[in-house]
């Protein structure tokens, strides 16, 4: 990266995030996402995700600063200082999960998620699932509310709040977690080896409907979603040394608000 880096601004559409762009964007000025060498995300969490979603193939590294209500993978705001804190940033590598969901309808549907691939009953009937990892039935019946399979990044969020494990950046893993199970009563889920393929079937697909979430990408009505680790998609976030990625994943299991 050069001592002063192409950078490209992009900024959620709340009032205060479009004024801090503004402001960043007269002081270092700005370039389209392609020709940047680094990308400012200026958002929440949610921000943050969206814009992975639309540039994490450029391979390009991407630094946000919160400016939303949840900003687990964004740093603090601050307009001074902004090159020196992307030059002092450490990088976090995140490989997102890969979802193929077939529909009722025939159709094959692929989307991205970088926290979590969540499948949730549509109606007040409970979802009858069966689970298979590497084509090998490991649960012939779940009887729940939903299941997700969550990324270490992404295991702080929703997978934390349907009680699954925190996992450390690196390791490997990926959480496989039950929402609201009914049967097996005390299953809590497991935590599986990132190279694992996880296959879930829709066991009453027109009695029971199910949609599969990908992130913020809904799929109504499937009846399969098979879920993996993507072997060739990686983006980079940078966090600021005092407050890195790994760190935020760590003090997560140590608090209990």
């Amino acid at each position: 990266m050069t001592a002063t880096p192409r950078i490209a601004f992009l900024a959620s559409t709340a009032d205060d995030a479009q004024a801090a762009c503004a402001k960043l964007v007269d002081r270092h000025g700005d370039v389209p996402p392609e020709d940047a060498e680094v990308l400012v995300a200026l958002g929440g969490d949610g921000f943050m995700l969206q814009t992975l979603h639309r540039h994490g193939g450029l391979g390009k590294p991407v630094y946000g600063m919160k400016l939303g209500t949840v900003g687990f993978l964004m740093n603090h705001l601050a307009l001074d200082g902004l090159l020196e804190r992307i030059h002092a940033a450490e990088p976090a590598v995140l490989r997102p999960l890969e979802m193929l969901a077939e529909t009722e309808s025939g159709a094959s549907v692929g989307s991205l998620a970088y926290n979590e691939v969540s499948l949730l009953r549509q109606t007040r009937q409970a979802a009858h699932l069966s689970i298979a990892l590497n084509g090998q039935i490991r649960l012939d019946e779940l009887i729940c509310d939903g299941v997700l399979v969550a990324s270490p990044a992404g295991s702080t969020a929703y997978n934390f709040s349907a009680h699954g494990p925190i996992l450390p950046l690196g390791a490997n893993v990926m959480a496989l977690t039950p929402i609201a199970a009914f049967r097996p009563r005390r299953w809590r889920g497991a935590v599986l080896k990132a190279d694992t393929e996880v296959r879930f079937r829709v066991l009453d697909p027109y009695k029971r409907p199910v949609s599969a979430t990908a992130d913020s990408h809904e799929v109504r009505d499937v009846v399969e979603v098979t879920i993996r680790e993507s072997h060739d998609r990686t983006v980079t976030l940078l966090f600021d040394p005092e407050h890195n990625l790994e760190d935020r994943i760590l003090a997560e299991q140590f608090t209990s608000g």
